[in-house]
């Protein structure tokens, strides 16, 4: 088994794990992002970069850049409740730079991350790499074990943050508690093709018992289907043409070509969580992003919340790091300044399934009408700036303070 060295090794290629990467390399740590798949090709996967976001590019010189890759932006949003179209968010009073969601491919964003990291020498991206296990020696992780190509590996390094995701292995080793929250639901992902329009139409679709997301990706349209939790085989049992003849009555613009679903091939699951740790980190190891707090599907604040966790990380450890530091009795402050703004976003989802999922998937067909709450922000053009503002800020935005080697 070979040894390797680093200051800072990242476990997780995802948005969380790729802008901490950058963020430290640009400090001058010398920093190692392990990935266990080969590229960033996955679909179906967070693809709403918020303000919030954008903002922190701006703030590193790379947001023109950014916005060079295909993206679409969506600067107001609603959905189709009960039958009636109500405008729910507008971000246009925001600075222009940043006054959108960018609809863009989460492998766009991750790979032009992944270039503008490799500009600094002391980042290293390794993929197809999989981290086994923790080495801990005297109580203090020490580095890791991992698997390239086949080949066992142990990569020494004074700091181990895990970027791994909500199923993250490196939390369930690390002993950390979970508290979980629950979720009524899960989803099924789905693309039908489309006609591409000239402004993006992303919208969603409330009905009794059925809720469908409809994300405009130019020429298809990326659906969330959503159902009550652990109904995925009583779904598929009703067969396929049924399931089509479902989302055709949903969402009527999309019937004539639901046949692009050609088997239960072409569906994927997503089994949806809501849940924390309580505690995020230990001697030589941090834990951020997904796998520190997993969020359902509700505003698309999930990749936004791991950036942010990723500048905040570095805002404050990677100084000290850089200075040959032991960070250890800094790591509580990470948690500290990220965890408000955690317990507040899963609050509010909590509440959303609650008041809204769990009580559409087991209402009756009978009409109802829309909250009174969507009809006034649909009524009022001033009130749609509240939910813009916390799903494209929210509490506590964090701002680039690492330092630039």
């Amino acid at each position: 088994m070979t040894g390797h060295e680093s200051d800072l090794c990242i476990v997780g290629g995802g948005p969380a794990g790729m802008v901490a990467g950058l963020l430290f390399a640009r400090a001058g740590v010398k920093t190692t992002v392990l990935e266990k798949h080969g590229d960033f090709l996955r679909d179906f996967r967070g693809d709403t970069v918020h303000p919030s976001t954008l903002r922190i590019f701006s703030e590193l010189g790379l947001l023109d850049a950014l916005l060079a890759r295909p993206h679409d932006k969506v600067q107001s949003a609603g959905g189709i409740i009960a039958g009636r179209y109500l405008k729910l968010v507008d971000f246009s009073s925001f600075d222009p730079r940043w006054n959108f969601i960018a609809m863009m491919p989460q492998w766009e964003f991750l790979d032009f991350v992944a270039d503008a990291a490799r500009r600094y020498p002391q980042f290293s991206l390794l993929m197809g790499t999989e981290a086994n296990g923790l080495c801990i020696e005297g109580g203090r992780v020490t580095g890791l074990t991992y698997r390239q190509n086949s080949k066992e590996s142990v990569l020494s390094t004074r700091l181990v943050i895990a970027a791994d995701g909500r199923s993250s292995q490196l939390r369930e080793q690390s002993g950390f508690a979970v508290r979980s929250f629950g979720a009524p639901m899960d989803v099924f992902w789905f693309r039908i093709p489309k006609r591409c329009g000239t402004e993006n139409e992303t919208t969603g679709v409330f009905a009794a018992r059925r809720i469908m997301a409809m994300i405009d990706r130019g020429d298809y349209w990326q659906c969330a289907y959503i159902f009550p939790k652990g109904q995925a085989d009583a779904v598929r049992q009703r067969g396929l043409e049924t399931f089509k003849a479902e989302i055709a009555s949903l969402a009527p613009r999309v019937a004539a070509d639901v046949d692009a679903i050609e088997s239960w091939e072409d569906v994927k699951l997503l089994r949806v969580e809501l849940d924390r740790l309580e505690r995020w980190h230990r001697a030589g190891l941090l834990v951020i992003g997904d796998a520190a707090h997993a969020m359902t599907p509700l505003g698309g604040v999930g990749i936004n919340l791991a950036v942010q966790d990723a500048v905040a990380a570095a805002n404050i450890l990677a100084g000290p790091m850089a200075r040959g530091e032991n960070v250890d009795r800094l790591l509580a402050k990470v948690q500290a300044r990220r965890m408000l703004p955690v317990r507040v976003y899963q609050a509010m989802q909590y509440a959303g399934q609650k008041r809204i999922i769990s009580r559409l998937l087991s209402r009756d067909e009978t009409p109802f009408e829309p909250p009174r709450t969507a009809r006034a922000l649909n009524r009022f053009a001033w009130l749609r700036r509240f939910p813009a503002l916390m799903m494209g800020f929210g509490i506590r935005p964090e701002h680039v303070r690492s330092p630039k080697a």
